[in-house]
């Protein structure tokens, strides 16, 4: 799950940042209204973490503009510290999902994202993947094979997520980039290839006696079917 936080206070903005890497999310961080716009309209993210207060362009503009010019229908999760229920009333009528005011409790902000991520229109984080007998539990932070757990590092069980979300359909090696690393990370292409390296070790090559379940779609991509 990736997720996009607009927040001018670096402290807050990185200290979110660190939180939920260390729950497995993928987090870009943008410390202005305009950085934060620019990336919620262009990028792909699975909920956007939106401060109201931000220097070149507010939040309840922000999510004015991506709801109604761009037509973007993330999840928003507004933070402000401001806290009347006139305020909150204003940030839901502009499109906001969800409004948390300051100060907040670093699990209550967890707890609504998984509330926001079990919406219909979202992914649901709780729902466990399953691709013939391969599961995985994104909760749980659990893969399976068979009866048999399969161990995987944070960015190899982020990379099969999004390889199993998307099964059956061909998986460019920019897509995985931009869904599995953060947006200013530095990666290469044969930065995938190592990673998807990694998991044929341990997703396919233990199991030859069954067919592979991870395929390179010469040219294009990936394919886990």
């Amino acid at each position: 799950m990736k997720i996009l936080i607009i927040e001018d206070e670096e402290k807050i903005a990185n200290s979110l940042k660190k939180g939920l890497q260390q729950e497995n999310y993928v987090v870009d961080v943008a410390y202005d209204g305009g950085e934060g716009y620019d990336l919620a309209s262009s990028e792909k993210y699975d909920l956007i973490i939106l401060d109201l207060m931000l220097p070149s362009i507010d939040g309840l503009t922000i999510c004015r503009k991506l709801r109604e010019e761009d037509g973007v229908k993330t999840p928003i999760l507004m933070l402000t510290a401001k806290g009347t229920v006139e305020d909150k009333v204003t940030g839901l009528d502009v499109g906001a999902d969800d409004y948390l005011p300051k100060p907040f409790s670093f699990e209550e902000l967890l707890a609504r994202i998984k509330a926001l991520a079990r919406r219909p229109l979202n992914y649901n984080k709780s729902q466990k993947l399953v691709v013939k007998n391969l599961f995985l539990d994104p909760e749980n932070y659990e893969v399976k094979r068979g009866e048999n757990t399969i161990v995987l590092s944070r960015k190899e069980f982020a990379l099969l997520e999004y390889l199993m979300k998307n099964k059956g359909r061909i998986v460019t090696k920019d897509e995985l980039i931009s869904n599995v690393w953060s947006y200013e990370a530095d990666i290469l292409l044969n930065t995938v290839e190592v990673y998807v390296g990694y998991l044929r070790k341990k997703i396919d090559e233990p199991y030859n006696n069954e067919k592979p379940l991870i395929h390179t779609v010469r040219g294009f991509g990936y394919k886990l079917n």
